[in-house]
């Protein structure tokens, strides 16, 4: 058991974006943070890339900035977490630490057409009955696999052992203990699209079928659990590295979602509502993913996870866009200006519809527009809209379980509009909780690593951390609900439509 006296966790959060470094103490409260954006490289229409040296000197130099900020050293700091975007590829060359190609972003679609032609193959239902994903140019497979195509001698390489695979945690990893630690967590590796989530290892058929070397790739470990230590050069001295978690189930373990059914919705860009299923997993039978939660305690915990890819996106696309605010938050008084959206829906298919819909090809589209329709109840009608999608994956989750969801707990930027969460309270018919403390993915970050190290004793302790800003109970009738509801899927069946004609 370690000395706790004076010491604190320090949570490195890699986004799609920016990198973060936030120092939490033993209540879970913020003692310093530090943040950097990194370069976003587009070299054609669809395609997303990133430097992963970038990304690996920026997080390392927030990493130090934030204890410099806090007056502390690496004898302060009790354990390392780790959270970062999904799905993103990186490979490198493990005896020089070189990248071979820039990391292909999680967002990137440029092996989409590939991701069709093994659905026209017919290997759907066995990649989702092993992966709980579908197929789709999402997830790391199909990103490394153009990779080693496409990358003069990359496949040679990768067979002789010379290269390495990881998505991002992996990589800041395998650089932070200098080279030794190849890893990857149970949680991560659920998102590639090669990891069997019910024997927690590597599919030989997948990888057969991607001729993909299994040489190269990390070993699968739980989330929670001490891998390594970061080397001395880069603090002063030894940390241990002791948890690790894709974005979205770091944010449902910092919301205390550990009992089967809580649920947590990050309304972020995307908005992303993950649920507990407990130790055995769910596949979906109404377009949703599953996915491995964490690994903790020689246990595996698996959610559900249902994406919407425009949440936050749809607001700055009214603030910049079409120019009907400065700033995003005066969407809640707008909305507030209003007694109704005036029978206007707008449904905000920028990128195509999500789950559960998996519309690609569908495009945003506003009904029931009238000479008396302003920018305020357009404003409106798409801060409702984020609260439809959320309740189709709400409707979604609750018809896989077979039982209800009684409470939902929220986190992310659009979370802090009151209206918005009034308005989701009330179409869900169900309570809706916002912490004070609304950073959970770096703060399940950092309670992964916490319980590693003993700096907490138990998942008990943390939830005691949680403090409660507000609760939103629904007031909306049933009837008004219902039409409302109607309405709206009125709206996305016709986007459908209009999607399907082009």
């Amino acid at each position: 058991m370690i000395d706790n006296e004076n010491k604190y966790i320090m949570a490195l959060d890699e986004g799609t974006t920016s990198v973060r470094c936030i120092i939490y103490d033993k209540v879970g409260k913020p003692l310093s943070v530090a943040q950097s954006e990194f370069e976003q490289i587009f070299p054609k229409p669809g395609w997303v890339e990133q430097d992963a040296m970038e990304i690996w000197a920026k997080q390392i130099a927030v990493a130090s900035d934030a204890l410099l900020r806090a007056n502390l050293n690496f004898k302060n700091i009790s354990a390392i977490g780790i959270t970062n975007q999904r799905e993103t590829t990186i490979v490198w060359d493990k005896n020089t630490g070189e990248p071979i190609y820039n990391a292909i972003v999680w967002q990137c679609r440029r092996t989409s057409e590939y991701a069709d032609e093994l659905i026209s193959g017919g290997y759907m239902e066995m990649i989702q009955r092993k992966t709980g994903l579908i197929i789709d140019a999402y997830f790391s497979a199909t990103k490394l696999k153009w990779i080693l195509e496409n990358v003069k001698g990359a496949r040679q390489r990768a067979e002789r052992g010379d290269l390495l695979f990881g998505t991002v945690e992996t990589w800041l990893i395998w650089k932070m203990t200098g080279g030794k630690v190849h890893i990857t967590d149970y949680s991560n590796a659920a998102r590639t699209m090669m990891f069997n989530i019910h024997t927690l290892d590597w599919d030989d058929e997948i990888l057969e079928l991607l001729n993909i070397p299994r040489i190269m790739l990390p070993k699968p470990v739980p989330s929670s659990g001490i891998v390594g230590n970061s080397v001395k050069e880069i603090f002063g001295g030894e940390i241990p590295i002791a948890g690790m978690a894709g974005d979205q189930q770091a944010a449902l373990f910092g919301e205390t979602c550990f009992k089967i059914g809580e649920c947590k919705s990050t309304f972020g860009t995307g908005n992303f509502l993950l649920l507990n299923t407990g130790e055995k997993p769910l596949i979906s039978k109404n377009g949703l993913l599953t996915t491995i939660a964490w690994g903790i305690n020689d246990k595996v915990y698996y959610a559900l996870e249902g994406s919407v890819f425009v949440c936050g996106a749809a607001v700055q696309w009214l603030r910049d866009g079409l120019d009907f605010m400065k700033a995003s938050p005066e969407s809640e008084e707008m909305a507030m200006s209003v007694n109704s959206c005036g029978g206007v829906y707008v449904v905000p298919a920028f990128a195509g519809l999500g789950a559960p819909y998996w519309e690609a090809d569908a495009r945003g589209a506003i009904f029931g527009i009238t000479r008396g329709t302003t920018k305020n109840h357009i404003t409106r009608a798409t801060l409702e809209s984020l609260a439809y999608q959320n309740q189709d994956l709400i409707s979604a989750m609750s018809a896989d379980l077979g039982i209800s969801i009684e409470e939902l707990k929220v986190d992310g930027g659009a979370s802090e509009n009151d209206f918005l969460m009034q308005f989701q309270a009330d179409i869900s018919r169900m309570n809706i909780i916002r912490h004070k403390q609304t950073e959970s993915t770096s703060l399940g970050a950092a309670y992964l690593a916490g319980l590693a190290t003993g700096y907490y004793e138990s998942m008990e302790e943390i939830i005691k951390n949680s403090e409660i800003d507000k609760i939103f109970s629904p007031y909306m009738s049933m009837e008004d609900r219902d039409e409302r509801l109607k309405g709206w899927h009125d709206a996305v069946d016709a986007t459908i439509r209009l999607a399907k004609k082009s």
